[in-house]
């Protein structure tokens, strides 16, 4: 590893903190963790529950995937391999914004919803990472 990429993990930490506290739990709760190019891969567990569950409180079915710094968390090793290009570019997003990831994904799903847009799909990160994942 470049010794400058150290540098962007460090950037990132604020968000990625919070996916491994996640990956902690789904751990202990029976789930699977992996490292693919420098990612946390995490599926299983509690994963499965707070993806459907607790996500679905916000967004209308739950998520699939979800991208945390550099921690990906899906339900299943199956939606991990379909979502991983899509959540990839989270993980650049999350390495360009630093610890402004999330409250800049909350403002543009807040901007999307107060001009009568979607907040999930309308939001500018997912837009890109739909756009760049193909």
């Amino acid at each position: 590893m470049r010794p400058w990429r150290w540098l962007i993990y460090l950037w990132a930490f604020p968000t990625t903190i919070w996916g491994l506290f996640l990956a902690l739990i789904a751990l202990l709760s029976g789930g699977q963790v992996r490292v693919v190019d420098g990612v946390l891969e995490v599926c299983g567990g509690a994963t499965d529950f707070c993806l459907r569950r607790i996500v679905g409180l916000i967004l209308r079915g739950g998520a699939s995937a979800m991208t945390l710094g550099h921690v990906v968390l899906a339900r299943d090793s199956n939606l991990l391999l379909i979502t991983r290009a899509h959540e990839r570019i989270h993980v650049r997003q999350c390495e360009r914004w630093g610890p402004l990831f999330i409250p800049a994904y909350a403002a543009a799903s807040l901007w999307a919803w107060v001009t009568g847009r979607r907040p999930y799909k309308d939001n500018f990160f997912e837009r890109q990472a739909f756009q760049l994942a193909g």
